[in-house]
């Protein structure tokens, strides 16, 4: 099962799409090739497979896997679907211990009683605002620190849209993570600046038109004022 979201976007995992425990999982088609946005906690692997073949198309066509950040429930899938597909994998250096080392403070792994496989970063983001074109598709890495230190939003037009993949924007925060909320609060200031379309969020779906997607950011402003 999956969910189209507009041309070109669809959600191919999420708790009741793959595995409870999994993050909403995002697709990006352009031009036959594909970007994976997140890979869930690794429980729910097989059925994000099958969610992919349900949009019509095939996993060995998925080019990128664009990690958010290195909570298990966005990268325990991350090594059984890179092997599967052989896609390069795309993270922030500030999230390389988790990704790459699978420090386990860092990962939350215990929380979900996984057992983390550390994979190799193929392609490291270190500047704010790097862009990737896959096709006729950019996509422009933000940096955006708050709930991790190297959190990345993403974003990307498609069909006219400003899509936007906010992961994680409700939070929550932890010092064992490196959470801060004050860089939070300017990170989702900047969201707010971008005036998206469509924000795909990490755990609770989709927000659209573009006056949904500021109610939701500002919820949350408003939830964690100092």
């Amino acid at each position: 099962m999956s969910v189209m979201i507009c041309p070109q976007v669809y959600q191919v995992g999420g708790d009741n799409l793959s595995h409870p425990h999994d993050c909403c999982v995002y697709l990006v088609e352009a031009e036959n090739e594909l970007a994976l946005i997140d890979t869930g906690a690794g429980k729910g692997t097989g059925q994000i497979l099958k969610n992919i073949e349900s949009c019509g198309f095939s996993p060995g066509d998925v080019r990128y896997i664009l990690v958010t950040h290195g909570h298990i429930d966005h990268i325990g899938g991350l090594k059984e679907l890179q092997e599967k597909t052989g896609a390069t994998v795309v993270a922030h250096e500030l999230e390389l211990d988790a990704v790459e080392n699978g420090n386990p403070r860092l990962t939350a792994a215990s929380w979900y009683g996984v057992k983390y496989k550390p994979v190799k970063v193929n392609r490291v983001i270190k500047e704010d605002s790097e862009s990737l074109t896959m096709g006729n598709t950019e996509f422009v890495f933000l940096h955006t620190p708050g709930h991790t230190p190297g959190s990345l939003s993403i974003l990307c037009r498609c069909n006219g849209l400003k899509v936007l993949f906010g992961q994680d924007i409700h939070g929550p925060f932890n010092k064992e993570w490196g959470s801060s909320i004050k860089e939070w609060r300017s990170s989702m200031q900047r969201l707010l600046s971008l005036n998206a379309d469509i924000l795909c969020e990490g755990h609770f779906g989709i927000y659209q038109p573009a006056s949904s997607v500021r109610q939701y950011i500002e919820s949350y402003l408003r939830q964690y004022r100092s």
